[in-house]
């Protein structure tokens, strides 16, 4: 599949999918290179393009945090694979790094999960995570959570995997497994061994409890990435990214980090506004880094390549109007060579 085309083309010191390459083949580059691979969680182009300016390589679409800034409603099924696809859409426009988007349970039956593929695809996904739980689902690291049988989830992971290949497509598939809260450690290693088994490219058990937990589920399946989902308060160790890769994770979201701090940020802005003043420079960025942030440089540079001048000149006694772009110097065509 083709690299996908952000509004603005990225620079080429800070471009991390490279001319030509997929999203997907971006993210198996960087999960190749040792060490765990942090990617914080996105919930919007503009999180997503801060992201990307703080200098990470990978994004993660949470449906948390989706479902939390879209809906304003909790993560408990109630978004929609539609909305899904539209805010990833929407986000992978504004970034040239590759983004790993929360599928959730698949929407759907095998069927459902294989037009769920498809889709992702075609919103510019580099990778979608798809979990095990029975609808509706639950947010993760609560209780409560309850899986569907080792079978179905297994066949809902073959039917992603079928769907990905008769796309041409080298989408990343993550398998994630809820069953060590829902059933049992034992239970949870078993799933992700046969999820691997029919092609999963990376697994994922949420929740685990204990660094022996982390241990254990990355000493299965030697070879295929083990992804950690990071969120603070849950259940698992929060350990750093060097500690992370001596255990053995390559890749580690932060599901809920910047979503709770645009919380806490805008909370204390509107206390300082109802107050009669205005946010503090300690939550508020200037104006300039916002316009920089959005790139309205960027867009009036380009803009002038584009901008038309009127022009006079005399011809035999007659007035004649010239209309022509600002810039006249001769442009160079990549393959047709000089063009006014």
């Amino acid at each position: 599949m083709a690299a996908r085309c952000p509004y603005f083309a990225a620079e080429e010191t800070t471009r991390v999918i490279r001319p030509g390459e997929s999203p997907a083949a971006a993210l198996r580059r960087i999960l190749a290179k040792p060490g765990a691979h942090q990617a914080p969680c996105c919930f919007d182009a503009l999180a997503a393009r801060l992201i990307e300016r703080a200098g990470f390589e990978i994004g993660f679409m949470s449906g948390f945090c989706v479902s939390a800034t879209r809906l304003s409603l909790p993560d408990v099924g109630l978004i929609s694979y539609g909305e899904m696809v539209d805010q990833g859409r929407l986000i992978n426009e504004a970034v040239s790094i590759p983004v790993l988007g929360d599928g959730d349970n698949g929407y759907g039956n095998s069927m459902g999960i294989k037009r769920t593929i498809k889709g992702y695809i075609n919103a510019g996904f580099a990778g979608i995570m798809l979990e095990d739980q029975v609808s509706p689902k639950a947010c993760g690291h609560t209780e409560g959570r309850k899986v569907v049988s080792r079978e179905e989830a297994v066949m809902h992971i073959k039917a992603a995997v079928d769907a990905r290949n008769e796309s041409g497509s080298d989408l990343v598939i993550v398998a994630r497994t809820d069953s060590r809260q829902a059933i049992s450690l034992d239970e949870a290693l078993c799933r992700v061994k046969a999820f691997a088994d029919v092609g999963a490219d990376v697994l994922l058990i949420d929740a685990l409890a204990s660094v022996e937990e982390m241990k254990a589920f990355c000493a299965v399946c030697p070879g295929v990435p083990k992804m950690i989902n990071i969120i603070e308060g849950g259940k698992t160790p929060i350990l750093s990214p060097v500690e992370l890769g001596k255990i053995g994770y390559s890749l580690i979201v932060y599901s809920l980090s910047l979503l709770g701090v645009s919380m806490r940020a805008m909370k204390d802005a509107l206390v300082a506004i109802k107050d009669g003043g205005v946010p503090p420079p300690s939550i508020m960025p200037s104006f300039q880094d916002i316009k920089d942030t959005l790139r309205f440089d960027r867009y009036y540079k380009e803009d002038k390549l584009y901008q038309v001048v009127r022009k006079t000149r005399v011809v035999g006694g007659k007035k004649d109007i010239l209309v022509g772009p600002t810039e006249n110097k001769p442009r160079k065509h990549p393959s047709r060579g000089l063009w006014a």
